[in-house]
């Protein structure tokens, strides 16, 4: 199970990468390989402004459905469109093409409240 050092984690089991003022967000490795084969992914919020932790949309495997939140404040300035046509993108490479949304962050400072990779191994007992 892959949990690349240079990424922030969440204990939904998110990761985010920060370039500026964007946060990309996706699923773990570890979450991915729960839910089992993802079937659809639903973002319905786009060009929406969320608080940290709400619902940013869903995702659908086999076994479940399972809601999204949103790691930081901000607004959902691109969902990845690729996941409406191939949603198993999010099994195959959680970490490159399998990301999801991408958020303008409203405040930066809520970076330091997600977790190193460290702390999100300790979080799964890896």
């Amino acid at each position: 199970m892959k949990i690349p050092a240079e990424l922030k984690y969440t204990k939904d089991h998110e990761w985010v990468k920060i370039e500026g003022d964007v946060a990309t967000v996706g699923i773990t490795d570890f979450a991915q390989g729960e839910l089992g084969d993802i079937v659809y992914v639903e973002v319905d919020t786009l060009d929406e402004t969320l608080d940290k932790e709400a619902i940013f949309g869903t995702v659908e495997a086999v076994k479940t459905v399972s809601d999204l939140f949103s790691p930081v404040s901000g607004e959902i300035i691109e969902f990845n469109t690729a996941l409406e046509d191939e949603p198993e993108m999010v099994n195959k490479d959680p970490y490159g093409a399998g990301w999801m949304v991408k958020i303008k962050l409203s405040d930066s400072s809520e970076i330091e409240s997600l977790l190193s990779d460290v702390e999100y191994k300790e979080l799964i007992g890896a």
